[in-house]
């Protein structure tokens, strides 16, 4: 980048408007920042050259006065099950609030009728789950509005070159699942969402895309006042407070009480349900006595589903619970009509799957840290 591009406009992550007002400041009409929305979103053009909807000499200058800066892909590590981890570079933008470099991941899984993209929302992760790898990174930073937009484009254009989420032949659906708490990264990470969640900008459905959390009240309380929002997802992992504490730091400060308030009080869709996610561990929260607490804790609240979640493997001292535990536990959800499943994650030999983004390298053994 020469010394002229340092003060350059960056577009990816910028809104509408944002893009509408940047284009009067350059001395054209406003709707030319819609014409840019519409390219950089909808069409996933990602050099300004591309974008002929435009005029050629305003494409000249915004070569000149913005640019598009998508993560670099530094690794692809496939999967068997052919889903894709993404280690992805993160440089430091031009109006990014003097952002440091990061290394960050993404997920990428394929199915027939499906495609799931897992994004990160920070760089690290300060909430310090015992049982996830990624903990022990610790927060690096924030991630900003473009950079999770990003990790998007760069799956999607891997999956299909043609542009937008419309014209590909499968669902797409976006979890933020991967690295980082999103709600302690809240404006940034809504306002990547209304531009993810816009049928005028990538265009994905609300019911295809999901907010995890470990359990934030404040977050979860202002997440339910936002009249555009993701579906939620509360990351419970235990069934009494003294598991938890232990287990989930983040509970000494948001206890399960406060925790499952906030949820009662969240508003849903008519089509909606809150989903709690159970990280199964062998021997210290999948017993019967775990489920039928489990059983308790949801009782007051109205349209939940639980989705078990088998611990996947990695350098830290805890082990799968049995397929035996597993079914027993959720048949006893079951059995009180608590809608329950068991989601196997996808892509564990490659350090893919929910609890093992911790920059690991897996060309070669022993396990490292890239950075």
């Amino acid at each position: 980048m020469n010394i002229g591009r340092l003060f350059a406009m960056e577009l990816l992550g910028k809104s509408k408007n944002e893009l509408r007002d940047f284009c009067t400041t350059l001395g054209e009409p406003a709707y030319r920042g819609g014409q840019i929305y519409h390219a950089l979103y909808a069409e996933r053009k990602s050099e300004v050259r591309q974008m002929t909807n435009l005029p050629a000499g305003l494409r000249q200058r915004l070569a000149a006065e913005a640019h598009i800066t998508l993560p670099n892909v530094k690794q692809r590590y496939i999967s068997q099950d052919e889903s894709v981890r993404y280690l992805l570079a993160l440089p430091t933008g031009s109006d990014s609030g003097k952002q440091r470099p990061a290394s960050v991941e993404a997920v990428f899984m394929p199915s027939d009728s499906r495609q799931t993209i897992c994004i990160s929302t920070q760089a690290g992760c300060a909430v310090d789950c015992q049982f996830c790898l990624t903990a022990q990174l610790g927060l690096i930073r924030n991630l900003t509005a473009g950079e999770m937009l990003g990790q998007v484009l760069v799956a999607l254009n891997d999956a299909s070159p043609k542009g937008g989420v419309s014209a590909d032949a499968v669902q797409t659906n976006i979890v933020l699942m991967g690295q980082g708490e999103p709600l302690l990264n809240f404006d940034a990470v809504m306002e990547a969402l209304r531009i993810l969640l816009d049928p005028e900008g990538v265009g994905v459905s609300p019911k295809h895309v999901t907010l995890s959390t470990s359990g934030i009240v404040p977050g979860i309380e202002r997440l339910a006042k936002e009249r555009i929002r993701p579906k939620l997802a509360i990351s419970l992992n235990a069934s009494n407070d003294e598991q938890r504490d232990a287990l989930m730091p983040i509970n000494r400060k948001y206890p399960l009480g406060a925790l499952l308030e906030a949820c009662q009080n969240y508003s849903l869709r008519p089509w909606e349900h809150l989903t709690f996610e159970y990280v199964m561990l062998g021997g210290l929260n999948d017993s019967a006595d775990d489920a039928r607490r489990v059983v308790r804790l949801l009782g007051k609240l109205k349209s939940v589903k639980v989705n078990l979640i088998p611990w996947n493997p990695g350098e830290l001292p805890y082990r799968e619970s049995s397929p035996e535990a597993i079914a027993v536990f959720r048949q006893i959800l079951t059995d009180r009509d608590v809608p329950t499943f068991v989601r196997y994650s996808r892509g564990r030999d490659v350090m893919a799957a929910c609890g093992q983004l911790a920059l690991k390298d897996v060309s070669s053994s022993p396990l490292r840290v890239l950075g």
